[in-house]
């Protein structure tokens, strides 16, 4: 195997440092990931010693992460104490990716659609769309919720008695809180009053890997299904 020369593994760790401190590095200054084959390989390879995977998307080189509990550079306690309030729990991060994965799912047609359907999403419609969600979720046996909780490894129950619980006024403050979250994450952007579109980043996300059946456990499907009403009539079936 022919080994890199000193300089250029060292140009190439200086482009994983900043990835590896920041999540991102604008393309500028690490344009050799761009023009050199060893260099790419080997951040890719530095990358997945990380379980990350490494992505392009004007004017940025992303560094993400692929592991099952977050998508983002931040355990669950950081995520808390930077954007809930001090009792908040974990079943509120987990509301928190449900509310995610929802916004996302409102641009596309199905999970297995590459090409978003509309523009923009307002937090109005967003609240409606998890609320319509999250309420499917009753109509849904206990004991096949149970199953469920296993199958995506989401505590449903816990996540639909928090959710009952809020008040209106509650549950748009946890919007802003998931929208502010979205926004600094750049997975989201504003691009007019309560006007919210994905990101070029969340784009290329969604395209490369969470559309991927085997990667998202088919959260995506069974979001869509609540939607349809199928999840229901499934547990139905079994009885």
């Amino acid at each position: 195997m022919k080994l890199m020369n000193d300089q250029l593994l060292m140009e190439t760790f200086k482009i994983y440092a900043v990835l590896n401190a920041e999540g991102k590095i604008l393309k500028e200054n690490a344009k050799l990931y761009h023009t050199d084959d060893e260099v790419r390989g080997t951040l890719m390879a530095f990358a997945n010693e990380v379980d990350c995977t490494i992505i392009s998307a004007d004017p940025y080189i992303y560094m993400v992460p692929l592991t099952k509990n977050s998508i983002f550079h931040m355990t669950n306690d950081e995520i808390k104490k930077q954007y809930f309030p001090s009792r908040s729990l974990n079943v509120d991060i987990y509301l928190m990716y449900v509310a995610i994965i929802i916004f996302i799912g409102e641009f596309y047609d199905s999970y297995q659609t590459t090409r978003p359907t509309r523009d923009f999403l307002t937090t109005v419609e967003w609240l409606s769309s998890l609320n319509e969600r999250l309420m499917a979720l009753k109509n849904i046996d206990e004991e096949i919720l149970k199953d469920m909780e296993e199958e995506y490894a989401y505590n449903w129950l816990d996540i639909l008695t928090n959710w009952e619980a809020a008040r209106t006024v509650s549950r748009m403050s946890f919007i802003l809180i998931v929208k502010q979250f979205m926004i600094k994450e750049e997975i989201a952007v504003e691009i007019g009053q309560d006007e919210l579109c994905l990101t070029d980043k969340a784009h290329t996300i969604i395209r490369k890997y969470f559309m991927e059946y085997e990667y998202n456990k088919g959260i995506l499907e069974f979001i869509y299904q609540l939607e349809q009403g199928e999840t229901t009539d499934a547990g139905n079936s079994q009885d």
